[in-house]
């Protein structure tokens, strides 16, 4: 018999213990590579205590979501990343200069805010499918 102090965490336990994982797909990954170092090193620093934040009600991200999935934006400084929860914890789509943002809504040429603009705007949804 195992004392009580020494008893096996149960599933939701384990789910909190298992380390959150950020997954960089091959474009995320090569346009983090553009970057230069320092850059990179303090993008990668922010992503500590991201888990705790993707809990909270009131998180600082963007969400666009369009047939049934949604994509985070994580403003930072001049990028944007854009990644999707999964359960090992995120996948990063996309990490782009807030000036490509600004052109590709000056190109697209909507009124709305950011997100809206995005998240309605099939040639959007082409660029972070084309990220795969």
């Amino acid at each position: 018999m195992i004392p009580a102090c020494l008893s096996f965490p149960d599933a939701e336990d384990w789910a909190r213990m298992q380390p959150f994982q950020i997954i960089f797909n091959p474009t995320s990954a090569a346009e983090l590579a553009k970057l230069p170092r320092d850059l990179q090193l303090h993008i990668l620093g922010q992503f500590r205590g991201l888990p705790q934040e993707l809990q909270r009600e009131d998180s600082h991200f963007g969400s666009l979501a369009r047939n049934g999935r949604t994509l985070i934006r994580y403003r930072l400084g001049e990028y944007r990343l854009y990644f999707e929860r999964h359960v090992l914890g995120i996948v990063v789509h996309r990490i782009l200069s807030k000036n490509t943002v600004r052109d590709f809504l000056f190109r697209s040429n909507l009124p709305t805010g950011e997100d809206e603009q995005l998240q309605d705007n099939p040639k959007f949804w082409e660029l972070i499918e084309s990220a795969k």
